[in-house]
């Protein structure tokens, strides 16, 4: 006979179950408003993450809310504004401005203006006009689902909406500054380089050499795990794959593997992956080939020699 304290238990679970599913769902979205949040497809992973983790924690411990998105999208919009004040290493905000209308609330040139911003262009404004315009203008948000997300009123976000697209116009018509070149670490760009070729030519057990004991791997939306002899076998899910091209290049600055399809090794990448290197080991793989969302808005360059710092 089942104790009268399963039924919690049971329910809880099931709650976590149809949450998962509904988040899964929403996963993707929630990258997009993240990284347009902090800049960065990479860090929105990580808030993502964090958000729904909180999620979980949350309703394991009896919050179950009616609807599950707005209460979502609020966790990684404050997750978000966390992470921008631990940055700046100071909190940013901006008072309410009366404003009763705008001059076309579902404006499509606005809207095509926010979806072709660059990360860099949308971090240009501040969070209260940068949140407002990617939920209004990018993900289609209505002005309701926007204060049950923010916690705040219509006016408020009105006012910042306005604001937000007004910027953005400008931003839009001003000629686009050339992007600094970064200077690199020419050690780091040969061993990725070493990396890169290796798996290319499929040698596989020099890679399994190069990983350190303590090696942490992450399949971004699929499982972490951790330890060498485990992520030995993490190699051989490609040993008989072909649909990829590995290549060095850069993301969002910093050095990674971008891969690509083999009959168009010099095409957009596929997805990328991020080495992390300890005393010459590697010591983490963080690999997004099940997370292809974070592409949408992917700041990249191939790897050119001449970027490499001789120094």
């Amino acid at each position: 006979m089942t104790g009268s304290h399963d039924h919690p238990v049971a329910t809880t679970e099931a709650r976590l179950r149809a949450f998962e599913r509904e988040a899964a769902g929403l996963r993707a979205k929630l990258h997009r408003y993240c990284s347009r949040m902090v800049g960065s497809v990479i860090d929105g992973e990580d808030i993502v993450q964090e958000a729904l983790a909180k999620g979980f924690v949350a309703i394991r411990n009896g919050d179950m809310p009616e609807k599950t998105e707005p209460w979502l999208f609020r966790i990684a919009h404050n997750s978000a504004l966390d992470f921008l004040s631990k940055r700046a290493r100071s909190r940013i905000s901006e008072s309410e401005v009366e404003l009763d209308t705008i001059a076309d609330e579902d404006s499509p040139i606005d809207a095509r203006i926010a979806a072709e911003a660059s990360l860099a262009e949308l971090m240009q404004l501040p969070p209260a006009q940068r949140c407002t315009v990617v939920l209004k203008d990018v993900l289609g948000h209505s002005l309701e689902e926007i204060g049950e997300i923010l916690e705040t009123t219509e006016t408020a976000i009105k006012g910042a909406l306005q604001r937000g697209r007004e910027s953005l116009r400008k931003l839009a018509s001003a000629p686009r500054p050339a992007s600094p070149r970064p200077t690199l670490n020419p050690r780091d760009m040969r061993r990725l380089g070493d990396y890169v070729a290796a798996f290319n030519a499929r040698d596989f057990d020099a890679l399994r050499g190069l990983l350190a004991d303590d090696v942490k791997l992450e399949l971004v939306n699929r499982l972490r795990a951790e330890g060498k002899e485990y992520i030995g076998n993490y190699f051989g899910r490609y040993t008989d794959e072909t649909h990829w091209h590995f290549t060095t290049g850069l993301v969002e600055g910093r050095p990674a593997i971008l891969v690509t399809s083999p009959d168009r090794p010099n095409g957009p990448p596929r997805y990328f992956i991020l080495i992390d290197w300890q005393d010459g080991r590697i010591a983490g793989i963080r690999d997004f080939l099940f997370a292809d969302y974070v592409m949408d808005g992917l700041d990249y360059v191939p790897q050119l020699p001449s970027a490499i710092d001789p120094r």
